[in-house]
């Protein structure tokens, strides 16, 4: 087999491909096969025609047909490695000549990775968030923990954020019609986290109980989309949560210490390696953005319009501004990509076995699988080779963040190892993803 490459821009080429007939011969032996095993001449039993009957009654072409699209894929794979080209995307191909007998001749034009020099990454300079803990993270965290005890006492005043509330719900079309979606009775609601409906919190803060309210909605998806309607809100019930003392009895009943100084410092110590862990991902992520911003190259535009199409493949057009916020995104995406994986290579990146578990590990609750299972299902879908490619460039970047100089808000520098490793442990565990491309 032959080819050549022709460089049609920095991002896409076009291989021109001839493949001898003797290469072509098995796959026309199989399309033959094929094709026998589908038709039905009288005299003959099923898949024992002869080729020169199936050329009579079939046509020639459709068997030549049947073998090049067979043969294609395996040759442009070859092409790609005879001239090292790295693919992105898929290609547009194009049948420019069938010699029977002698050649079949094919052009494939596809998108590739553009060359470009590695920017100098070493001594990256970032500044990250101070690690330390308030009073005030402390008490913040203790509140919240406190509430998960406290107790619902009904009140007799206007309701205000934190609240928690029974109403009834009824809504009705511009006709009065009765919309039964928007019906319930006895719903319990904490006032102000905007759980409910848009406009449903300034519409009920302040009421009391046994006090009706009625605001306007409109939805934007659905049988009523576009169409306004009337919803009336009546407050049955005004509680506010009635919080425990924070007291060494507090302790004892909601955590395994016997005294309030107690469980205060272990939040304390839990919030300060949260903080540590929070510094590590902020220095990943601005070392991320320094690099990107190191080196400027070329993207190839076909396949940033094919992640765009595919993104608002469900229905959903986009107005311009979402459209441009998703291209834009695609090229910072693909730009790390690449980038990254120059480094991966540069600094011969590898993924072992234990990095896949534990990458398989993390991931496979995102989908309601078994690790086991989805790995199973990564292999089915072709998509493992995927997965190893995103360990490795998050494994180049943590290379990178190694070379840099880190600094915390009040200018003292950050051991980063000591952070890398943090990360780590908190990644194998599932606490934290390191890197979102």
């Amino acid at each position: 087999m032959k080819s050549t490459a022709e460089t049609l821009s920095p991002t896409r080429v076009k291989l021109t491909v001839e493949v001898p007939f003797d290469e072509l011969r098995p796959s026309l032996d199989a399309a033959y096969k094929t094709i026998a095993a589908q038709i039905n001449i009288p005299g003959f039993r099923k898949g024992k025609v002869p080729a020169r009957l199936i050329d009579q009654r079939v046509g020639r072409s459709a068997v030549l047909e049947e073998a090049v699209n067979d043969v294609l894929p395996k040759a442009y794979e070859e092409a790609l490695r005879q001239n090292d080209v790295t693919p992105l995307g898929r290609p547009n191909v194009e049948i420019t000549e069938i010699q029977d007998g002698q050649t079949v001749t094919f052009t494939a034009e596809v998108d590739t990775r553009p060359e470009f020099d590695l920017p100098d990454y070493t001594g990256i300079s970032v500044t990250v968030n101070d690690a330390e803990v308030s009073d005030d993270d402390v008490e913040e965290q203790l509140t919240a923990l406190r509430g998960r005890f406290a107790s619902l006492v009904p009140v007799e005043r206007a309701a205000a954020d934190g609240d928690v509330l029974l109403v009834d719900i009824s809504g009705a079309q511009a006709d009065s019609t009765a919309v039964e979606d928007l019906s319930g009775n006895a719903l319990s609601y904490e006032l102000g986290t905007d759980g409910m409906l848009p406009g449903f919190d300034d519409a009920v803060r302040g009421a009391s109980a046994g006090e009706s309210r009625t605001f306007e909605f409109t939805p934007e998806v659905g049988e009523f989309a576009g169409s306004p309607l009337t919803v009336t809100a009546t407050v049955s019930t005004v509680r506010e949560r009635l919080l425990p003392e924070a007291d060494d009895s507090f302790a004892q009943m909601a955590s395994e210490f016997d005294t309030i100084g107690e469980l205060r410092g272990d939040i304390e110590a839990r919030l300060a390696k949260i903080r540590v862990l929070e510094q590590g991902l902020q220095a990943r992520g601005k070392v991320h953005e320094a690099l990107l911003e190191l080196v400027d190259f070329p993207v190839p535009d076909g396949v940033i319009r094919a992640e765009v199409e595919d993104y608002f493949a469900a229905g959903q057009a986009g107005d311009d501004e979402q459209r441009a916020e998703v291209e834009r995104n695609a090229r910072n995406g693909l730009k790390s990509q690449l980038i990254l994986d120059r480094i991966a290579e540069a600094e011969s990146v590898a993924v072992g076995e234990s990095e896949l578990s534990a990458w398989l590990l993390q991931n496979a609750p995102r989908y309601g699988m078994a690790p086991d299972a989805f790995a199973q299902a990564l292999v089915q879908a072709g998509q493992l080779p995927m997965a190893i490619s995103d360990i490795r460039r998050s494994k180049a970047l943590a290379v990178v963040t190694q070379k840099a100089k880190v600094f915390d808000a009040s200018g003292r520098p950050v051991d980063l190892e000591a952070l890398d490793a943090d990360l780590r442990e908190a990644e194998a565990a599932g606490e934290v993803k390191v890197m979102e491309d």
